[in-house]
């Protein structure tokens, strides 16, 4: 066996046995927190998403996974990367891998141990761990509650199992799992993520959803401090990050996800920008990209995005006219873009068909930790749906757009090329799929291997 080999397989990373375990899987025991009641009152958390080096300002939070998985599998795949990063907190919540329903079994086992596994490791770096419990069926009961000592501090979230968009028939297997919850564990305390059911039993510390979400991370008083940009007594600075919505409020859905169904619910904006492709049946919203770019999205009757236009002509002024246009089709329960309507003679007037304009709701823009690609598959999933992406690699600048289709049954091509530049042609590329796309070479480097790692100026969805 080579030295390479060796160092290979015994890796504490690949073979993950560095900590006792319970069960006759021999799942980890994450330590019982150590924690007064004063860490709890009004409690907030923070979503690991939203957690920042530089930013001091949450660190009495907590930090939850109560998100999508590829959010943040790197703290599974490299869990020493964000080590400093979570340790700033008051503590940290277990990374809250799916239990789907429909997952085979041997998966929710799986990430029953990665969950634990993660709590264990952050606990011997010294961190405050609180174990987050999730489960599918009668089936996982007999794994999912191990790890976790009698009388912890447990977490739970009810979000995805409430009766909203179409969980409501969640309910009952939820509370099912939650009586095994405090049959087997007699936790402490049960930080609850979102409104408890009312037939929730044992020492409840609710936290507010709509609290703990990114609207409230930078300025609890925001409606107070922005009064004069809502009113219209004073414009909105020219290089504000913030986003003036025209229309009513809208729930802050922050890519949430969590025990249920894979496939329930309905499409939720993950991002502050995706707050504008839901709204008043009939209105008109008008945003603005950081560069100023004028956005219009028109509303359909059932409260979702119809149509947009974009007041430019990138990513790629040779393939799009200013302004030009792109309907969005919910069939699939997901905003998906269609190619740029180009207008060289001049656009027709956008028109709403009804609605009352009302006074704006505030939202910030983008971050750039927002638009980055999370991962390969949502890079893909944003182009497949058609949209289109505006990128920097090595201070060169890069679009992505889809092709205009020749016929309903015509694939659908992108089109990738370095913008800004003279001779625009010689760096085009026009590809089939998405993996065809992510092999294009950008000044040396495949897009498959720095498309996690690019600055995102722009992304439609």
């Amino acid at each position: 066996m080579t030295e390479e080999n060796f160092i290979y397989r015994t890796s504490p990373f690949l073979l993950r046995n560095q900590f006792n375990g319970t069960g006759k899987w021999g799942i980890p025991l994450v330590p019982k927190a150590e924690l007064s009641d004063d860490a709890f009152i009004d409690l907030r958390l923070i979503g690991f998403d939203r957690t920042n080096l530089e930013n001091n300002s949450h660190l009495d939070r907590m930090v939850h996974f109560f998100l999508y998985d590829y959010k943040f599998e790197r703290v599974w795949k490299n869990p020493d990367t964000d080590l400093e990063r979570l340790k700033r907190y008051r503590a940290v919540l277990t990374p809250d891998f799916s239990m789907y329903l429909e997952m085979a079994q041997v998966i929710q086992l799986y990430n029953t141990f990665r969950n634990r596994w993660c709590g264990a490791y952050w606990a011997s770096k010294g961190m405050q761990v609180i174990p987050t419990v999730n489960w599918g069926a009668e089936n996982t009961f007999a794994f999912c509650f191990e790890g976790i000592p009698k009388g912890s501090t447990v977490a739970v979230s009810t979000y995805m199992v409430s009766a909203h968009g179409n969980h409501g028939d969640q309910k009952e297997f939820f509370l099912k799992g939650y009586s095994e919850l405090l049959r087997r564990i007699e936790p402490e305390r049960i930080i609850c993520y979102n409104e408890p059911f009312p037939e929730m039993e044992g020492n409840l510390i609710y936290v507010n959803y709509e609290l703990s979400s990114w609207k409230y991370q930078n300025h609890d008083d925001q409606q107070s401090k922005f009064y004069p940009y809502l009113c219209g007594e004073k414009p909105l600075p020219k290089d504000s990050r913030l986003l003036i919505k025209s229309g009513y409020v809208i729930q802050d859905k922050d890519s949430f996800k969590g025990t249920g169904s894979a496939f329930g619910g309905r499409w939720r904006p993950s991002k502050p920008d995706d707050e504008r492709l839901l709204g008043q049946p009939g209105e008109i919203i008008v945003s603005y990209k950081k560069d100023g770019t004028k956005i219009e999205t028109k509303i359909g009757d059932d409260g979702r995005a119809t149509k947009e236009r974009h007041h430019t002509d990138k990513p790629n002024p040779k393939y799009h006219t200013n302004p030009h246009d792109h309907t969005i089709d919910w069939t699939d329960g997901f905003p998906k873009f269609s190619h740029q309507i180009n207008y060289p003679d001049g656009a027709p007037e956008f028109k709403a068909y009804g609605g009352i304009q009302k006074m704006g709701t505030l939202f910030e823009r983008n971050s750039m930790e927002d638009n980055r690609f999370q991962s390969i598959g949502d890079f893909k999933w944003c182009v497949d749906c058609g949209g289109e992406v505006v990128f920097i690699w090595k201070d060169k600048t890069y679009g992505i757009t889809p092709k205009l289709k020749k016929s309903p049954d015509s694939p659908t091509q992108m089109l990738i090329s370095q913008i800004e530049v003279e001779n625009m042609e010689q760096t085009e590329k026009w590809c089939d799929t998405a993996d065809e796309l992510l092999e294009y070479t950008v000044d040396g480097d495949r897009l498959r291997d720095i498309i996690t790692k690019v600055h995102v100026l722009d992304r439609t969805i």
